[in-house]
């Protein structure tokens, strides 16, 4: 199946984090926290301003980027978890 999403709306797959931290300790699954770094996997064609014009949106598929921790809607598309949040959610790309 495939799935485009509407308006401004953006499909991001969430990017575990290490399981240790710079010192060497590790952590369990139970005391991670969910991540909030993603990479993108889906695009929509953009909000729409006053006349009626698309908006081309910032991010595009395969940029790493950086959302709220609240940030979107948890969806399984074809068993795999996504999120599915506005542009306006993510606060940056990270650029190698």
């Amino acid at each position: 199946m495939s799935f485009r999403p509407l308006h401004d709306r953006v499909v991001v797959r969430r990017v575990e984090s290490e399981e240790k931290t710079a010192g060497g300790i590790i952590i369990p699954d139970t005391a991670k926290e969910k991540p909030s770094e993603g990479v993108v996997v889906a695009v929509g064609p953009g909000a729409r301003d006053e006349d009626g014009k698309y908006i081309k949106p910032d991010v595009k598929p395969n940029d790493r980027v950086l959302f709220g921790k609240w940030s979107g809607t948890e969806v399984t598309i074809d068993g795999e978890e996504l999120l599915i949040m506005k542009e306006s959610d993510i606060m940056g790309v990270i650029e190698a």
